[in-house]
């Protein structure tokens, strides 16, 4: 199967978006279920596409998952400073696992970095339970970067994010 990364067009947004909100919903990635209040900034892939570049992975006509990719600062940025571009958001729908796409889209940010004058180093953040993510970033020269761990919701204990980073 020939899997194709490109920006993400608008009347793929709503695929996206319900990709993106099942892998996480799916994979327990969600505190609160679908009352989780980022289940929504999931689904917006409007929202994120005006602030950043959403790539998707396709093959034979179908969305397989995507991407938000953050080239210098920004509204959609979360741990990057200057000088670094970051990776969020990234899903593959559950169908469409194991099969590459995940790994085509983490290269092409990697690529797209490359592009950016000044940029010298992909960050992002992940789950500790989001493990095949984690051997794909280790696979492509990703370390861990326990300095940059975070908590997005202070007042919710024990959800600390886990930071990668990849120098270019």
């Amino acid at each position: 199967m020939d899997i194709v990364i490109r920006p993400a067009e608008p009347g793929e947004y709503a695929t996206l978006g319900e990709i993106t909100a099942e892998a996480y919903l799916g994979d327990g990635l969600l505190d609160f279920g679908e009352s989780d209040a980022y289940l929504g900034e999931l689904r917006d892939v409007a929202k994120r596409a005006a602030a950043a570049e959403v790539l998707v992975a396709v093959a034979e006509g179908r969305v397989l998952g995507g991407v938000t990719f953050v080239p210098r600062g920004g509204a959609m940025a979360d741990i990057s400073g200057p000088g670094e571009a970051e990776i969020r958001m990234l899903a593959v729908a559950r169908a469409a696992r194991g099969r590459g796409a995940g790994e085509a889209l983490v290269r092409a940010c990697i690529e797209r970095a490359r592009a950016v004058e000044g940029c010298v180093r992909v960050v992002l953040s992940s789950q500790r339970t989001m493990r095949a993510a984690h051997r794909v970033y280790e696979r492509l020269g990703f370390v861990r970067s326990p300095q940059r761990d975070w908590n997005p919701l202070p007042d919710l204990d024990g959800l600390l994010l886990i930071t990668y980073e990849l120098t270019l």
